[in-house]
C-alpha cells in the first residue's frame, strides 16, 4: 500500500537486538517455565511417526526429507530475550529479519511499521517468508503484505520455532518461496503456571518487563481442555542520545570525506573518523543569512555564527556554531507495550470427531522519537517584524534561515494495534489409517498510526510572513486589510494556497519567530503544527480441508504403506489503508501526499502428497522413501500457478541418512505491489554520477553518466552534488511510488542435500549438514529511489526500464524526479551449507548432565541481479543485509539437580563497510583497517534454580563482555546496549 513515508535527513544505519536485564523480582509476577528436564526431553530421538513442518504426511524420522532447524522454548528463555525475533535474528538462517532497531528513530520506513517485527529468511526478504503458527496462517502484520508480525505471537505460549528452506509453497502455499518459520505452540496445558521477568541494562536504561499467565485443564478423562494464557510485555524507549560516549561508536563519531586529502592524494585515505560532527549551516536556533551569500552570518540568537571546519563533500563541519549529529536521529529501538490474550479448546467426542478452537486478542502500541523538522534556507521577507527586532538594520535586506526545529517537538511516530485471530476446525479418524481435519481461520488487524508535530504548509509560511499590526504589535500578513500574500506568493485575492484552499481564515493565524531556540510561542506552535492519524485494517479469511493417511489397511511397499495427503484451501486477503485528512489533501510540508489504498484477491487451491517407502530393515536399506508434492492455485490477480516439489531420503545403517529435495515454488503479487494507488514519497538520492562516484559502480557507470549528463550540457568533470545542501544527496526530494497490476507471480527454484548422522556408538549425538540453493526468477522488485538511481546508470546502456523513471533537472542536472512502482525484473540467487550439532551426555553420574548445541552457517553465494540482462550483484559479507560468510549460535547446558547453567555465544565473520567495487574504485576510500565492520561475539550466560518441585528462580547476563559495536558503527554489528541483566520466576500453583 501506499504510506504517508518520513521526510528526513538521511538516517543513520544501525542494528540492534534488546537486551534482557536484572530486577525480575521487583516486580512481584512470578512465571513458569518448562523444567530443567526439557534439556533431555527435547534432545532425545521422536519415536513413532511424527509431523515435521514441510509435510502433512505423518511418517517415520528415519524418511523426513526436509532439513528443518528447530529451537525450543528452553533455549529461548535462556536467551533471556522475551521479544521472539531479537533471539531469532541469532540463528544463521534468520541474520537479515526486521527487528526494533529498524523500525525506530531515522531508520524507521514509515509510520505505520513502528515496533513491527517481521522475519526474513535467507535474506531474500520478509515477503518471501512464510509465517505460520502451529502450520497454519497468520494475519499481516502491517497494510498490504503477507509478513506477519512476530510481535503478535505470545512468546511463553512458543513450544518451538520450527525453520524449513525452499520447497514449503506446494505444501502451505505462496510466500514460501525461500522457506518456511512454523511456531509450534504448547497444546493440553493443565494446571495454572505463572513466569515473570525484568530487565536492564548495566548503564540503566533498555529495559524490559514481561509477564505471562497460563491456567489450562483437561477434562473428561483427557478427551477435552480447555487452556487461557495472557502475556504482557513492556520495553522502554531507547535513545540515541544514551549512548554518545560509548566507544567510538554511535551517531558521535562517523567517517567523512578527509579534510587533509584535498586534492586527492591516492596514498591517503579519503575518508577517516571523526567526532563533533555537526551539520553545515543549520543550527537549533537557526543559522541566519543576511546578506544572500548562502552562508550563514549569524545565529538566531543574535550572535556571530560560528561555521566550524568544514569537511568538504559532505554536508558537515566540524564544530562551530551548527547543529550537532549526535543529537540528530532519535531512538535506537522504540517504546513498546502489548497485551496478548489466548484462548484454546478441544473436545474429543470419538476417535472419529474432534472439535477444536483457538482465539486470540492482541493489543498493542509503541512509538519512537525520530528527527525534528528542519528549514534549509527558508526566506524570511525584509520587512519580517521578528528579523527587525532581532537585527535592526541588517536584516534590511531579509534572511534565509536554515534550522534544526527541535524546540517545535521532535517528531513522534505511533501505532496503536488491535488483533483478532480465531480458529475453528474438526478433525479425527474416517477408517483405518485415514484421518480429516478442517479448519477456518480468520484474521483482522486494525490500526491506527499518529505522526505528531508535522508541520501544515500554508499554515507554516502565513505564520513565518510575520509583519508589524501597526499598532506595537506583531501579526500575519494575511490578518491584514487586504493582504493575501503568504511569503511573497500572491494568490489574487483568493483564499488558496499552491492552487488549495487554506486551512485557516483570515485573522486565525498566529506570527512565529524563528530566530533563537524556544523563540516560537506556543499559540503559534498549536497554529502551524498537527497530530493526524491515519487507519488501517487487514482481513484473511482461509478455510483448509486436508485427508491424509496411508495404504496400510490394503497395500504395502516393501518399506511399509504409502502415505499421503489430498486438499484443497480457499484464501481471501483484504486490506484497506486511509490517511490522514492532511496526507489525503497534501498540506503537510514534512510528510508526502498519500491516497486512499484498498485491494484484496482470493486463491482457489488444490494439493497433494505422496510419500513412497521404497525399503526398509533390509541390508544397506534401513530406510528408503522418495515423496513429492504438488499444488494448484487460482488467484484472482495472477490467474492460474502451478507448484510441485520431489524429495527422498536413504538410510543405508540406522546411523546415517542422506536426504534431498527439489522444488518449484511461486509467490504471487501481494496487495501493496499490485494495488498501491500511488503517493509521494520523500528519499535521500546520492548521485552515482558526482565525482566522488562514477567510479565506485560497474564498468558502464562512467560512460552512462558522461552521456547523461552532457546530453543536459552539465560537465561531468566537476558535477558534484555533495557540496550543494539543495540536492537530493543533502535534502529529501519528492517523488511518487505505487503499485503495478500487470505484475506476475515470482518463480523459484531450489534444491537442498544432507546428512544426518547420529552414530550409535555416541548416544545422544545428533550431526546434520544440509546444503541449500535457492534460484530466484522474475522476481518483484520494489526498489528505492537511490536504487532506481544507481541501476539506471550501471546497466550496458541508458535505455534501461531505470532510467525511465527517473528525470534530470535541465538546469543543474540533479535528479529532480523518481517514480517507484514494482516491476517482474529481479532475480535473486543464494546458496550455502547449514550445520547443527545436538549432543546430550553424562560423563560421570557426579557431574550431572551437559548438553550441547550447535547451529552454524556458511554462505557460499549471495547475488542480485536487478534487471535481466544486468551483471550479477555480488552481496556476500554486505553489512547492507547483513550476509556473513559465517555465522552461528552455541549453547552448552549443564543440570546438576535443582541447578541449571547455559552459556551461549553468537557470533557471524565480519561484513563489508565498503562494498566491492568502492574499494576498487578507491584503494584508498577509507583506513585500510575500516574496509570491514568487525566480527560479532555476543556472550550469554544464563542460570536457573528450582527452589522446589512449584517455584524456579533463574537469571542471567547478556553481552557478558560489554562487546561494542564497530568503531562508526550505529549498533552494529552488535547491540549498543552493551552488557544487559535479567531476573525472573517461574511458579507452578497447581
Amino acid at each position: 500500500m501506499a504510506y504517508s513515508v518520513i521526510h528526513s535527513r538521511r538516517p543513520a544505519r544501525a542494528r540492534l537486538a534488546i537486551a534482557s536485564s536484572l530486577l525480575a523480582l521487583t516486580m512481584g509476577a512470578p512465571a513458569f517455565a518448562q523444567d530443567a528436564a526439557t534439556v533431555e526431553e527435547t534432545t532425545a530421538e521422536p519415536e513413532g511417526d511424527i509431523v515435521v513442518t514441510g509435510s502433512r504426511i505423518s511418517r517415520s524420522e528415519l524418511s523426513l526429507p526436509n532439513p528443518v532447524q528447530v529451537v525450543t522454548a528452553e533455549t529461548i528463555q535462556q536467551s533471556g530475550k522475551t521479544n521472539l525475533t531479537d533471539f531469532l535474528i541469532n540463528s544463521p538462517a534468520l541474520i537479515g529479519s526486521q527487528s526494533n532497531i529498524d523500525v525506530a528513530g531515522s531508520n524507521l520506513a514509515n509510520a505505520q511499521s513502528v515496533g513491527v517485527n517481521l522475519l526474513d529468511l535467507r535474506n531474500l526478504g520478509a515477503s518471501r517468508t512464510l509465517t505460520l503458527v502451529d502450520g497454519r496462517r497468520h494475519v499481516a502484520g502491517t497494510p498490504g503484505v503477507a509478513a506477519v508480525d512476530i510481535n503478535t505471537i505470545p512468546t511463553d505460549l512458543v513450544e518451538r520455532v520450527e525453520q524449513l528452506t525452499g520447497g514449503a509453497s506446494a505444501v502451505y502455499g505462496a510466500d514460501g518461496v525461500s522457506g518456511v518459520v512454523n511456531f509450534i505452540l504448547k497444546k493440553d496445558f493443565d494446571g495454572f503456571r505463572i513466569r515473570g521477568q525484568n530487565s536492564i541494562s548495566q548503564r540503566g536504561d533498555a529495559g524490559e518487563r514481561f509477564i505471562a499467565a497460563t491456567a489450562g485443564k483437561n477434562f473428561a478423562d483427557g478427551k477435552g481442555n480447555v487452556t487461557f494464557a495472557y502475556e504482557y510485555n513492556q520495553t522502554d524507549r531507547f535513545s540515541q542520545s544514551d549512548r554518545l560516549n560509548y566507544g567510538r561508536t554511535g551517531p558521535s563519531y562517523s567517517f567523512a570525506r578527509n579534510r587533509a586529502d584535498f586534492p586527492d592524494d591516492p596514498n591517503v585515505p579519503d575518508r577517516v573518523l571523526y567526532t563533533d560532527l555537526r551539520w553545515a549551516d543549520s543550527a537549533p536556533g537557526g543559522a541566519i543569512d543576511l546578506d544572500g551569500d548562502g552562508v550563514p552570518d549569524r545565529t538566531g540568537e543574535g550572535g556571530i555564527y560560528d561555521p566550524g571546519t568544514y569537511l568538504p563533500g559532505t554536508a558537515f563541519t566540524i564544530g562551530g556554531s551548527s547543529t550537532p549529529r549526535e543529537t540528530y536521529y532519535g531512538d535506537f529501538t522504540p517504546y513498546t507495550r502489548r497485551h496478548i490474550g489466548n484462548v484454546m479448546a478441544r473436545y474429543e467426542f470419538s476417535p472419529a470427531f474432534e472439535l477444536y478452537a483457538e482465539g486470540k486478542y492482541v493489543r498493542s502500541k509503541a512509538y519512537t522519537f525520530a528527527q525534528p523538522t528542519y528549514d534549509f534556507y527558508t526566506e524570511l521577507a525584509p520587512d519580517n517584524a521578528y528579523l527587525a527586532q532581532r537585527f535592526g538594520s541588517d536584516g534590511a535586506n531579509g534572511a534565509l534561515v536554515s534550522r534544526d526545529n527541535f524546540d517545535f517537538g521532535i517528531r513522534r511516530y505511533e501505532m496503536e494495534r488491535e488483533l483478532f485471530r480465531t480458529v475453528v476446525g474438526a478433525k479425527g479418524e474416517i477408517a483405518s489409517n485415514l484421518n480429516y481435519d478442517f479448519s477456518y481461520v480468520f484474521g483482522q488487524s486494525t490500526q491506527e498510526s499518529t505522526n505528531r508535530n508535522d508541520r501544515i504548509t500554508d499554515r507554516y509560511y502565513a505564520a513565518l510572513d510575520a509583519v508589524s499590526d501597526g499598532a506595537g504589535g506583531i501579526t500575519c500578513r494575511i490578518n491584514l486589510p487586504g493582504q493575501t500574500a503568504i511569503q511573497g506568493n500572491n494568490y489574487g485575492g483568493q483564499p488558496v494556497y499552491n492552487g488549495a484552499p487554506l486551512t485557516f481564515t483570515k485573522g486565525q493565524c498566529v506570527p512565529l519567530n524563528v530566530l533563537g531556540q524556544g523563540s516560537p510561542s506556543q499559540a503559534a506552535l498549536d497554529f502551524v503544527t498537527v497530530d493526524h492519524s491515519a487507519w488501517a485494517r487487514i482481513q484473511q479469511h482461509v478455510v483448509t480441508g486436508v485427508l491424509s493417511g496411508n495404504t496400510g489397511s490394503f497395500f504395502n511397499l516393501p518399506g511399509g504403506p504409502v502415505g499421503f495427503a489430498i486438499g484443497g484451501e480457499y484464501r481471501k486477503e483484504s486490506s484497506n489503508y486511509i490517511p490522514s485528512e492532511y496526507s489525503l489533501a497534501g498540506q503537510l510540508m514534512d510528510d508526502a501526499p498519500a491516497r486512499i489504498d484498498r485491494g484484496s484477491f482470493d486463491v482457489k487451491e488444490a494439493f497433494a502428497e505422496i510419500n513412497l517407502p521404497i525399503l526398509a530393515d533390509v541390508t544397506l536399506f534401513q530406510n528408503l522413501s522418495v515423496g513429492g508434492a504438488i499444488r494448484l492455485s487460482d488467484y484472482s490477480t495472477v490467474g492460474r500457478t502451478t507448484t510441485w516439489n520431489v524429495n527422498g531420503s536413504y538410510s543405508p545403517i540406522r546411523d546415517i541418512t542422506f536426504r534431498g529435495t527439489y522444488s518449484e515454488a511461486v509467490r504471487a503479487p501481494n496487495i501493496t505491489e499490485l494495488f498501491a494507488g500511488g503517493s509521494g514519497t520523500y528519499q535521500f538520492i546520492v548521485d552515482p554520477c558526482g565525482v566522488d562516484r562514477v567510479a565506485e559502480g560497474t564498468q558502464y557507470r562512467a560512460a552512462n553518466c558522461t552521456a547523461a549528463l552532457t546530453a543536459l550540457g552539465v560537465n561531468p568533470a566537476t558535477f558534484d552534488p555533495s557540496n550543494d545542501f539543495t540536492s537530493p544527496q543533502n535534502s529529501s526530494l519528492l517523488g511518487f511510488q505505487g503499485g503495478n497490476r500487470t505484475l506476475s507471480e515470482e518463480t523459484a527454484k531450489t534444491w537442498t542435500a544432507g546428512v544426518v548422522l547420529r552414530p550409535s556408538f555416541v548416544p545422544g549425538l545428533s550431526i546434520t549438514a544440509d546444503w541449500y540453493d535457492i534460484r530466484l526468477k522474475q522476481a518483484i522488485q520494489y526498489s528505492t529511489a537511490q536504487d532506481v538511481v544507481d541501476l539506471c546508470v550501471d546497466q550496458p546502456n541508458l535505455d534501461n526500464i531505470y532510467c525511465d523513471v527517473i528525470n534530470r533537472s535541465a538546469t543543474n542536472g540533479y535528479i529532480s524526479f523518481f517514480t517507484i512502482i514494482p516491476e517482474n525484473v529481479a532475480s535473486f540467487q543464494t546458496a550455502g551449507l547449514d550445520v547443527t550439532l545436538n549432543y546430550r551426555f553424562e560423563p560421570f553420574d557426579n557431574l550431572g548432565t551437559f548438553a550441547v548445541s550447535f547451529q552454524g552457517n556458511y554462505l557460499d553465494k549471495l547475488e542480485f541481479v536487478p534487471t535481466a540482462g544486468a551483471d550479477p550483484e555480488n552481496e556476500l559479507d554486505s553489512s547492507v543485509y547483513p550476509a556473513p560468510k559465517y555465522s552461528a549460535m552455541f549453547d552448552l547446558t549443564w543440570i546438576k539437580g535443582p541447578l541449571s547453567i547455559n552459556y551461549g555465544i553468537n557470533w557471524q565473520t565480519k561484513t563489508r563497510r565498503v562494498t566491492r567495487e568502492q574499494q576498487a574504485a578507491n584503494p584508498d576510500y577509507i583506513e585500510p583497517g575500516y574496509f570491514w565492520y568487525k566480527e560479532k561475539w555476543d556472550h550469554e550466560l544464563y542460570f536457573s534454580y528450582d527452589v522446589d518441585e512449584n517455584f524456579n528462580l533463574y537469571g542471567g547476563v547478556n553481552n557478558l563482555f560489554d562487546y561494542k559495536p564497530d568503531v562508526g558503527g550505529v549498533g552494529y554489528p552488535i547491540s549498543a546496549t552493551g552488557r544487559a541483566f535479567f531476573m525472573g520466576v517461574k511458579a507452578k500453583l497447581f
